[in-house]
């Protein structure tokens, strides 16, 4: 399991390939985690958020973008460090100019989660998880 949520202020709209985002995040986890995330229980998903303030409330160019990701427990601390730095940098790069573009802030969290699942994705990739 490895679930990412991205959020994202209205005011970024055409500002950034989106899907290319989304792709991104998601080909990192099958790409680049050597089979750590199991390819059937990848999630990427994103919400373009239309109410929020950041900082002082008086810069109307003012953006963010935050990704939050769940995975479950048992990846070692070395895995979640060297991983999650390669793909912020990554998701940087993929955002290009556009922190010189205007103002800015770009969050990665990453949390281990317990949870209950029933996938027959994995079913039909052909492999067990």
């Amino acid at each position: 399991m490895a679930h990412a949520t991205v959020e994202w202020t209205d005011n970024l709209a055409g500002e950034f390939d989106l899907h290319g985002l989304l792709s991104l995040i998601a080909c990192e986890m099958r790409e680049r985690s050597d089979g750590v995330f199991p390819v059937g229980g990848i999630r990427v998903r994103g919400f373009c958020l239309t109410d929020y303030v950041i900082a002082d409330g008086a810069g109307p160019d003012d953006a963010f973008i935050n990704i939050n990701v769940k995975m479950g427990a048992g990846r070692s601390a070395a895995f979640r460090q060297a991983f999650f730095d390669q793909m912020f940098a990554a998701v940087v790069d993929c955002l290009g100019d556009l922190f010189d573009r205007r103002p800015l802030a770009l969050s990665l969290y990453v949390e281990e989660a317990e949870g209950w699942k029933h996938n027959t994705i994995h079913k039909r990739l052909g492999k067990a998880g």
